[in-house]
């Protein structure tokens, strides 16, 4: 156990590691960010930040030296690097990283463990993606195995999706890319689950996810009946996922709700934007519960904490009505500190809980 007091340490410098450090600092520790960006948002909130690349070994040993626990607020941080510090305790461990980091693996993975992912196939060239979209069907969705979020790295086939000369201009990074079928699905969920150092996991109520241009829009909570019936077997794939980590931490696994139950579509292993409601609409929110897993406390209580819970993000300039959000009492707005609006950019996120 890391008693309240110690030194917590997070790799990257995001909302998502803003919002851990607060959490962390309302337990009592101490947070120190690790970040190659000088204008990190997380470093707000810290008692001390390190500027310096994710490959700068030298900078990632002093670094772990001063912290009793490392966690991570993205997925993309490399792996190589944190394998070469040995004196590092990091929860979630390597291994989360190399399947997360790697959509072609990352679906085998949930396959090989009881998953239903669609169709998929590994593409490196425009003729293995003629192949693909002829045995898997179109429309479809080519993906880069790495990197890409947010609906970047990704290009729709047939159906008004990319054309045929769009296809043929794409650069294939030489990590590859997955081709994947279109599934016809009713709702897209979430699994967010929080495993203890002892092996013990609580669930949150799964929200149901609405978004827009590939962006997560809106969370509400409690979801539709068509999710709620499968939020069980969706529960059970991430529970077998998490004990073969050998997760600590919060776990993310998003899902399509389809005819045929539940369809695996993508991990996270981190705290998740689909989760931002718990900070209000949970007795505990991801974020206390994810410090409160890697430091080895016990677990609080996953419980909803109204009757609704309804969580809008705040992309591009919808944040700049941060006036008339703050003049509606039941609008809890959270406004993340980034410098520049851009469009896509999640700038903050406003939660409302309904309490009766």
């Amino acid at each position: 156990m890391i008693p309240p007091g110690s030194t917590i340490g997070i790799l990257g410098g995001g909302q998502l590691g803003k919002m851990l450090a607060t959490a962390a600092a309302q337990l009592g520790y101490r947070v120190e960010i690790y970040s190659p960006e000088p204008d990190s948002i997380a470093a707000d909130v810290a008692a001390h930040s390190t500027v310096a690349a994710w490959d700068d070994i030298e900078a990632l040993e002093r670094f772990a030296r001063e912290c009793s626990v490392v966690t991570y607020e993205f997925e993309n941080v490399p792996v190589a690097p944190l394998a070469a510090i040995k004196d590092m305790v990091l929860r979630p461990g390597l291994r989360a990283l190399e399947v997360a980091q790697d959509r072609l693996a990352e679906k085998r993975f949930a396959e090989d463990h009881g998953g239903r992912p669609a169709p998929f196939a590994p593409v490196a060239n425009a003729g293995e993606l003629e192949t693909a979209m002829k045995s898997i069907g179109t429309p479809g969705i080519l993906k880069t195995c790495r990197e890409g979020y947010d609906g970047k790295g990704q290009w729709r086939t047939g159906n008004g999706g990319a054309s045929d000369d769009d296809l043929a201009a794409i650069a294939f990074p030489e990590t590859g890319c997955i081709y994947e079928g279109f599934v016809e699905f009713e709702s897209e969920f979430s699994v967010i689950a929080c495993r203890a150092l002892d092996g013990s996991i609580a669930f949150y109520d799964s929200a149901e996810n609405d978004h827009e241009g590939g962006i997560l829009s809106r969370s509400t909570v409690p979801a539709s009946m068509a999710i709620v019936a499968q939020v069980e077997e969706a529960r059970e794939l991430t529970r077998q996922i998490a004990d073969a980590l050998d997760y600590v931490g919060v776990l993310t696994i998003e899902f399509f709700a389809t005819a045929n139950g539940p369809v695996f579509n993508e991990m996270a292993p981190r705290v998740h934007n689909s989760g931002h409601w718990t900070i209000e609409g949970a007795v505990t929110s991801q974020f206390e519960n994810h410090i409160r897993a890697i430091c080895g406390l016990p677990l609080g209580d996953t419980a909803l904490a109204g009757k609704r819970v309804v969580m809008d993000n705040l992309i591009g300039e919808a944040a700049d009505g941060w006036v008339e959000i703050l003049a509606d009492p039941q609008a809890a707005l959270h406004l993340y500190g980034k410098g520049q609006v851009r469009e896509g950019r999640k700038m903050g996120h406003v939660t409302r809980v309904e309490r009766t």
